[in-house]
This record gives structure tokens, sequence and C-alpha cells, in this order.
């Protein structure tokens, strides 16, 4: 072993989220040794706390219930969410993979999925599938239980501090901080790890780290909660920018519409409205009670409609739409976030809303379900949604929270990460969050994962060769 380095290995995985996994799976399966690491004390990063929903297109389940769909729709709606700023080269890989990746998470993980396909403001048709349990631990599991059959164990209290370059640039290895503690930032100890055939960075995005967001979107100040955990932060994105990688879409933070300032964090009111209200209820300002929105609109359109109007904004929806959707809202009830009503003048109460203004909002809406037709914002009325008319109601509070980050390093279709005069840095490969470029404005609901684990893949075998 050189005296530079304390450790060799082929490939080095930096994070343990999808993405990372997904490309220490494929490395370990091309016969590569690797390492993963991982800052936190648990495998997982913040795709553990997902629900966990993957994006497919032309799926067996969607021909099976005469849903048309095809990786170019899926572009398409891609395209059209991102504002046009995505890399069409690499919305074209995770669109035509999307299918293959779903089946191998099904096949290959061992992955179980619910016996439903979802529709997400944005997306054309249903296409969005959530694992039993609805969480991202799902996914997560099954990739930690792959990736102890190949005899590669994550290395968690690892903290990545910079990259090693050799004198022609290539990226050798990284400097690492050993039994590193998030609450005492001198601890551990520094070793220097080589990786003969590739780095791959799969640090996720920064939602968490305000000073890093603040400086690419000025309004994402401490006022505006997180979906992420804690230390979701850019230190491993600055350290590949100082080494010259193209910084693409930073200032694209996308914010979760469907956050509630009643909880912190993701919590459970965010499935109440991006599962219930979203597409069967009613997004009102509480002033006007007027509709703000299509509540099928991607996640952009619909944040942005709520930050117009300054405050938080009410979701409605009744029981025919509980009962349609499938999904349990006890935890929701239990913890107040979301609330029961017996009748119109009991939400308008609450809310402090006028019931003058309330009633007629929810007749126009509930002519727009009627008439299958919304010509106030064009929201596509599903075909088994019903009239917000069946008691008990349900209310919620909702109001956006800083969720992904759409911009990262610059990647090509390979996995590489381009540098400033636009070619590969040699020895370096970027999957997930932490790459930019594929989601342009606006990331479509159950996209990330579908993204995390295709590019995971390619980067990890890309590595290896």
């Amino acid at each position: 072993m050189s005296s530079a380095y304390d450790e060799i290995t082929d490939v080095l995985v930096i994070g343990s989220g999808f993405a990372g996994l997904a490309a220490a799976i494929e490395a370990g399966e091309a016969g590569a040794s690797v390492i993963v690491l991982e800052k936190m004390h648990a495998p997982g990063g913040n795709s553990i706390i997902s629900d966990g929903g993957i994006a497919a297109a032309g799926t067996e389940m969607q021909e099976k219930l005469g849903i048309k769909d095809s990786p170019e729709l899926m572009y398409r709606d891609m395209l059209k969410a991102g504002l046009s700023l995505n890399y069409p080269e690499l919305v074209r890989v995770v669109t035509e993979k999307s299918n293959e990746i779903l089946q191998w998470s099904i096949d290959y993980l061992g992955v179980e999925y619910m016996d439903r396909i979802d529709i997400f403001g944005g997306h054309s048709v249903a296409r969005c599938y959530t694992p039993v349990g609805v969480s991202g631990a799902a996914i997560i599991k099954r990739q930690l239980l792959k990736l102890d059959t190949l005899g590669i164990k994550v290395r968690t209290q690892s903290y990545f501090k910079s990259f090693i370059r050799n004198p022609g640039g290539k990226v050798d290895g990284a400097l690492v901080r050993s039994n590193y503690n998030q609450k005492d930032i001198k601890s551990g100890i520094d070793r220097r790890i080589r990786a003969e055939k590739g780095v791959v960075l799969a640090t996720g995005g920064f939602g968490s780290d305000i000073p890093f967001r603040v400086a690419q979107d000025p309004r994402l100040t401490e006022n505006i909660d997180t979906t992420n955990k804690p230390f979701t932060t850019a230190e491993a994105l600055k350290e590949a920018l100082r080494i010259n990688a193209m910084p693409v879409h930073l200032s694209q933070i996308q914010l979760g519409p469907w956050g509630t300032p009643d909880e912190k964090g993701y919590g459970a009111g965010a499935r109440f409205s991006d599962y219930i209200v979203f597409p069967y209820g009613m997004v009102i300002a509480p002033g006007t009670c007027n509709r703000i929105v299509n509540e099928l609109a991607d996640r952009k359109t619909i944040s942005d409609a709520l930050l117009n109007v300054g405050h938080p904004c009410i979701g409605i929806v009744d029981s025919k739409a509980v009962e349609q959707s499938g999904w349990n809202i006890g935890s929701c009830l239990e913890k107040g976030i979301v609330r029961q009503f017996n009748d119109f003048q009991e939400i308008a109460s609450f809310y402090k809303l006028s019931l003058n203004n309330l009633k007629p909002a929810i007749d126009k809406y509930n002519s727009s379900v009627n008439n299958k037709i919304d010509d106030e914002f064009q929201k596509p009325i599903l075909p088994d949604a019903f009239p917000v008319s069946s008691p008990p109601y349900y209310g919620i509070r909702t109001w956006p929270k800083v969720h992904h980050t759409m911009g990262g390093v610059q990647i090509n279709v390979k996995g590489q990460v381009i540098d400033l005069d636009q070619h590969p840095i040699e020895g370096l490969y970027a999957a997930g969050e932490v790459a930019g470029g594929i989601h342009g404005a606006c990331r479509l609901g159950s996209c990330a994962v579908t993204d995390c684990l295709v590019f995971g893949r390619i980067a990890g075998r890309n590595a290896a060769a």
C-alpha cells in the first residue's frame, strides 16, 4: 500500500441514500471492491424518510389498468414541469429506464409495492408506485440486504472532507474523518482512502443548509421549514465545486406545497394533502375563500401560488375523498394536523372564514367536479372524484417547505462529473440529488427515486469499469 494512503479500494461511494447504495450494488456486482461512506450514525440519508414513491412509464400494471403511458410522455411531462431547463439527454435516460428500474427494484431487490398507481401534480397519467409501508426505508432496507450479500458494509460516522487528486487532475480518492460525531466537528481521525477506479458522489441535496440555500434564493430563510433531515447540507457539493465541477441550477430549489406549519419536517400532513386534498379537494385563501390554483399542478406552480397569498391556506375535502383515496388518516387526526368537521359552518368558525364566501366557493368547485371541467384553473377532474358534499369534512393548513434541490454538479449520461471547461473530471461520478440538470425548474413527484436509482446504477457501473 502506498504510504500516502491509509486504505485502498476500487470504488469509493460517498453517501448511503438511494443513489449511493445503488452505485455500490452495481459496482459490487461488477466485481469491484467498494467502500461506502455515511457521515451520520445510520445509513439511508434523506432517502429513508421519503415516501419511497417511484415513477415509471409503460409498466405492466398500467397496461392491465388501461392506462396509456410511455417514456416519451413521461419525458414531455418532466420537461414541461422543469420549464425546459432540464438537460434533455439526462431526462431521456431516466424516462427510458424508468420501467426497467421499477422491475429491478421488484425482481432484484425484492421491494413490495402497494396495489395501486397514483397520479401526482404535473403527471399526465397515473404512474407513481408507492412501496408497502409508504416509506423510503422499504427500498433502503432491501438495498442494504443486497449489499450484505455482496460483502459490502456502510461505514457510518465517516465524514467526507475533500477530494484527493493526482498531478494530472484525476480524482484518486478522498480525505475522510472517521469516527465523526456531528455534535463535535473536531471529533474523529483523518484517513486518506485511495479509489483506484473511481469515486461516486451521492451526498444528496442542501435543503437544510440555510446559508447556502439563501445564497441561491434569498426567500428561503430560516422562516421556511424543510422536509429534509438537519444534516442535508452542502459541504460535499462545495468540495466538488472547489475542483472545478460545473454548477447547474443551484437556485432551482423546490418547495413542497403540501407542507403544513402545524408540524415540523416532512410529517404526516404532507401525505394527507398530496394524496387526498390535491387530487380530490380544493385549496382556498382564508381571506376570500377562493381557490388559488389547479391543485394537481406541479409543485412549483402550487408553491408559488401559496407564496403569493403570503400565509397558510386551507385544504378542504370530505369523507368521500378520504374513502376514494384509500389512505388511513388516523394519525393526522390524532396529531391535530387534520381537523374533522360536521358542516361548513364548523369549518368557517374554526379557520375564521366567512361562511358567505366559503359556501359559494365550494359550490363553484362542486359544479366543476360534476361537469368534469374546471374552467377556473383547468384542474384535471379525476374519474373517481366526487363533489365536496359528504360529511364529515376535513381541513388542513397548508404552506410550502423546502423539499428538493434540483441543482448540483453537471453530469453526462455516463454519470461523469463535468468541469468548467465541459470535460469529464477523470475518476469522479455523481448521482442523485447532488447532480443537477435532470429536473430543471421543478421535479415531478416520485421522479427523484427513479433518477437516484437509474443514475446510481449507471455511476456505479462506470466507476467500476
